[in-house]
This record gives structure tokens, C-alpha cells and sequence, in this order.
């Protein structure tokens, strides 16, 4: 079970950390709209640069808390919760655009394994 929840952590952390720094200026699938960057998003859903730069820290925290709660287990809930709250704000944004479910995905994804790690933490 140890070997499962190291696992979700590090897929969360690489993830955050892949959409926010890595791909941050580049089109996906997943963007909502017909974004073809994360500030495009964020002004799909409406939201301002400062609030798009609040999310992404406070979602590349919560990731690091993930990673570094490899090693202490007391810091799981300190990311997790954060990062449930957060993914459920991007369904939620996603839904308010119309967004096809496809787009919701990986926010849903990312919101049962950040509720799986608060239940079995």
C-alpha cells in the first residue's frame, strides 16, 4: 500500500509541476476554452492574472507537500486537502465554460486520488 500512495503522490507533484512550469505557455487538450496557454484560460474562466498566479502556487505547494510527505507523513493532509479543493474549483470552472466532460478529466482524476490520499492517509 506504501509503494501505491508514493506513487499518486509523485504522478500529482510530476503532473502540477509539468502543467504549471513546463507547459504553461503551451496549448493542450485539456485547457478550457480555446485556450492555447494557461493566462488564456484563466481569462476564459474569467479570472485575472494575479488569481492565475495564486492558483499555481498554491497548487505547485500543495504538490510539493505531496512529494515531501514521502518522507514525512504528517505533511499528506497539508497537500492533499489543498489540492482537492482546488481540482474541485477547476471542474467547476470547466463546467461554468461549457467545456466538454473531456476537458474535467484530469482535475477529476487528480480529485479522487487528493480524496483516496486524505482517506487512507
Amino acid at each position: 500500500m506504501d509503494y501505491i500512495l508514493i506513487t499518486i503522490k509523485v504522478f500529482i507533484f510530476i503532473s502540477i509541476v509539468n502543467v504549471w512550469v513546463f507547459r504553461f505557455h503551451k496549448p493542450t487538450q485539456w485547457r478550457g476554452g480555446n485556450a492555447d496557454s494557461m493566462k488564456d484560460e484563466f481569462a476564459n474562466y474569467g479570472l485575472s492574472e494575479p488569481i492565475m498566479y495564486l492558483i499555481g502556487g498554491l497548487k505547485l505547494t500543495a504538490a510539493g507537500l505531496l512529494l515531501a510527505s514521502i518522507w514525512v507523513s504528517g505533511l499528506t493532509f497539508y497537500g492533499a486537502l489543498p489540492m482537492a479543493l482546488l481540482m474541485a474549483g477547476a471542474i467547476f470552472m470547466h463546467f461554468k465554460v461549457n467545456d466538454p466532460i473531456k476537458k474535467s478529466l484530469p482535475a477529476f482524476i487528480f480529485l479522487v486520488l487528493s480524496i483516496l490520499l486524505l482517506i487512507l492517509n
